[in-house]
């Protein structure tokens, strides 16, 4: 069923409770869509290649850009209109115009992954305070020809409700993702933290660049792991003996708490005992994730993938626990655990 203000606007975004079962649609106004596509036709000052290349980008990341015929349907234009709840569109201006926010109306803005970067070393807090009341979009550079990926944390810290991604390329931007959306119970969707829905007592909004106190410390101590020699070929990793494992522990968040450490190498073994603690003080752990890879070491080329996971820290049970790993493409493998304990001090 489709879900559409009852008049020119909505005072209050209506909540996923209101939401459930229903269809919402967000993009450019006929009206707005038309004047942006004469502008961009008639006066972008570029040469016939820039041209291609940036309407190519724009057919392939933005859905707000449709190739309509401005004389057809014009009739259905102010139906259509009304349909739309929230409307998309980059006003002109710059970006301090595009992200100032209008009491009254609600929007939807589209940012590349580039735009996005230079928003964020120059409009940072701009930024949070419009993704308290507005959507912001993020996409995928087109030069990722190879759907390979950005880092998806930019746009979560600063309160970007749409992070795209091409879920067709791997590694470790793609594990982000799947250790976010492990929160919730994987149903898909994570509540923003309260600092980033509203302003604090004195009017203020979460600024991802200060310099903050530590609010808790993580530990991790790995035992071991085990599993391997279910799932691999006995000469997956070396040709005539036992891999030697190792295991990477980082933590991936703000600035000031990202950061990854590893454990020694063990030699010719199947099941590595590590017995290795590590210490993660975090100042903002709402939006901290936690990343474990093992590594097999190779003196003479590229060290092998032994698995990975990644975990949401404000959802880590504490106690001893046994982590199962994934592969590259972020499944699970049937046998292939660590022996994990977690705590907060």
């Amino acid at each position: 069923m489709l879900f559409y203000p009852k008049s020119d606007g909505i005072e209050e975004f209506p909540s996923p409770e209101e939401l459930k079962m229903r269809i919402i649609l967000s993009t450019k106004p006929p009206k707005e869509y038309h004047e942006s596509k004469i502008t961009t036709d008639k006066g972008s000052g570029l040469d016939n290649e820039d041209k291609n290349d940036r309407d190519r980008r724009e057919h392939i990341h933005d859905e707000e850009d449709h190739d309509d015929d401005p004389t057809s349907n014009q009739s259905t234009a102010p139906e259509y209109k009304r349909l739309i709840t929230i409307h998309a569109g980059k006003p002109k201006g710059g970006l301090h115009v595009a992200l100032r926010v209008d009491p009254n109306k609600y929007r939807r803005l589209s940012l590349s992954e580039q735009e996005l970067e230079k928003a964020a070393e120059s409009h940072s807090m701009e930024l949070v305070r419009f993704t308290q009341k507005n959507i912001l979009r993020v996409y995928p550079k087109a030069l990722r020809v190879l759907s390979s990926n950005y880092n998806p944390l930019i746009g979560w810290m600063h309160g970007a409700q749409m992070v795209a991604f091409n879920m067709q390329g791997h590694g470790s931007s793609l594990w982000l993702m799947h250790g976010k959306f492990r929160a919730n119970g994987g149903c898909g969707y994570v509540k923003k933290p309260e600092f980033l829905l509203k302003e604090d007592e004195n009017g203020h909004v979460f600024d991802p660049k200060a310099k903050l106190d530590v609010k808790t410390t993580l530990k991790v101590k790995v035992y071991m792991g085990d599993g391997w020699n279910l799932d691999f070929r006995k000469t997956h990793f070396d040709m005539c003996s036992p891999p030697d494992f190792y295991t990477t522990v980082g933590i991936a968040g703000v600035a000031a708490d990202t950061t990854e450490k590893k454990t020694k190498t063990i030699g010719d073994n199947w099941t590595p005992v590590w017995n290795k603690e590590f210490t993660f003080p975090l100042t903002v752990p709402e939006l901290a994730l936690l990343r474990i890879e093992v590594g097999e070491y190779d003196p003479l080329d590229l060290d092998g993938f032994g698995g990975q996971t990644c975990l949401p820290v404000p959802e880590l049970r504490t106690g001893v626990r046994s982590v199962p790993l994934c592969n590259i493409k972020g499944k699970e493998y049937k046998s292939v655990k660590l022996l994990v304990r977690f705590e907060f001090v």
